[in-house]
């Protein structure tokens, strides 16, 4: 039995095979109406959610699967406490296939850890989302024809932007790719990831705060909103909201086949003006985004065979606590604490489930 918390936890052959799974599906949707018939999907959502919760139930319907939806925590079990652990034991007894979203960090390696089917991380705090890279992989594919040698401009919340840190652990792996970091200051990318990414895999980037000055060089740009609930503090948020804002104008300089991603939902960082332009692919990426889940369940059904999940090695006992406020083990029932070595940074301890620095 395998779960899907991480985008590394997908090699680049898996993913290749993935995309040609879903391009196969497009192509011949007749072929897998009825591939998950009889089998059911618990789609737990604890944190608001359109394309992510709505995609995922596409996926299994259109697989000729059923689904079990939590789409308002207020009216599940965790609202009266319930732990992640007891929650997914007990999905575990009426579905073949979990897909859970939850506001903590973490969250979703404790709910493959305890749940007895395949787990798919649909989003875990400000940590880390899947499948939406999934999504933005075969939207690059389809409207770049590879994934290699290419120069890809992020731009927004480089900080808590979970999209981000999952697109920049895919690319990171094809030969070629280059990175444009755009962002303020105050939202820069965590260190932790130019270390144990881009310098690990010596991949080349660049940081700016000017959109203006990048935008001609990129063949990708992909926007991001700045998240106001990853804000601890609302003023910093206010100041920081409308730092990037594309239109028409912008696009002037940009090549003319340059790709326009955005994981969505959009405020105000893309104009309405741009949906126009042929190279925004933002809405095409949405619909991308059910092909490539409806691969993944495909995969993971294949594969569960009553293995238990091996969660990472970690010491249990440096003596530690993650400063994370947004942790899952701050809020998790008797989760002991646990930690890896930074495999970039000698001395270094990282929570197991969030990945931030002990201090």
């Amino acid at each position: 039995m395998r779960s899907v918390i991480d985008i590394l936890d997908l090699s680049v052959q898996e993913l290749d095979s993935l995309t040609d799974t879903a391009l196969d599906i497009i192509a011949h949707p007749e072929k897998y109406a009825h591939a998950c018939e009889g089998k059911k999907l618990a789609a737990l959502f604890f944190e608001p959610s359109t394309r992510t919760r709505l995609s995922f139930e596409a996926a299994m319907y259109e697989l000729g699967g059923h689904v079990l939806s939590v789409s308002d925590a207020n009216n599940a079990s965790t609202y009266k406490g319930e732990s992640v652990a007891d929650t997914v034991k007990m999905a575990s007894c009426y579905a073949d296939i979990i897909a859970m979203r939850h506001p903590r960090d973490g969250a979703a390696l404790v709910a493959a850890a305890n749940a007895s089917i395949p787990v798919i991380n649909g989003g875990d705090g400000g940590h880390c989302h899947p499948t939406q890279t999934l999504a933005d992989l075969l939207t690059i594919r389809r409207e770049k024809g590879r994934f290699d040698h290419l120069t890809v401009g992020v731009c927004g919340d480089l900080k808590y932007g979970r999209t981000v840190h999952s697109l920049i652990g895919a690319m990171s792996r094809y030969e070629g790719t280059r990175f444009v970091l755009i962002s303020p200051k105050e939202l820069r990318i965590p260190a932790y990831v130019r270390r144990e990414t881009l310098a690990k895999n010596a991949v080349h980037y660049t940081e700016t705060v000017d959109l203006d000055a990048a935008i001609p060089e990129l063949d990708i740009l992909y926007m991001t909103r700045i998240q106001r609930e990853r804000f601890g503090d609302p003023a910093e948020y206010e100041r920081l909201k409308d730092s990037y804002v594309l239109t028409p104008d912008k696009l002037a300089a940009a090549r003319p086949d340059m790709a326009i991603l955005h994981p969505l939902p959009r405020v105000n960082e893309i104009s309405v003006a741009v949906d126009a332009d042929p190279r925004a692919a933002y809405f095409r990426q949405a619909l991308n985004g059910k092909y490539m889940r409806m691969a993944l369940i495909l995969k993971l059904l294949a594969e569960a065979d009553g293995v238990p999940f091996q969660a990472p090695a970690a010491d249990f006992s440096t003596g530690h606590i993650c400063r994370n406020p947004r942790c899952i083990t701050h809020t998790e029932q008797e989760l002991p604490q646990a930690f890896r070595p930074d495999s970039s940074e000698p001395g270094v301890y990282r929570c197991l489930y969030c990945d931030t620095a002990a201090e």
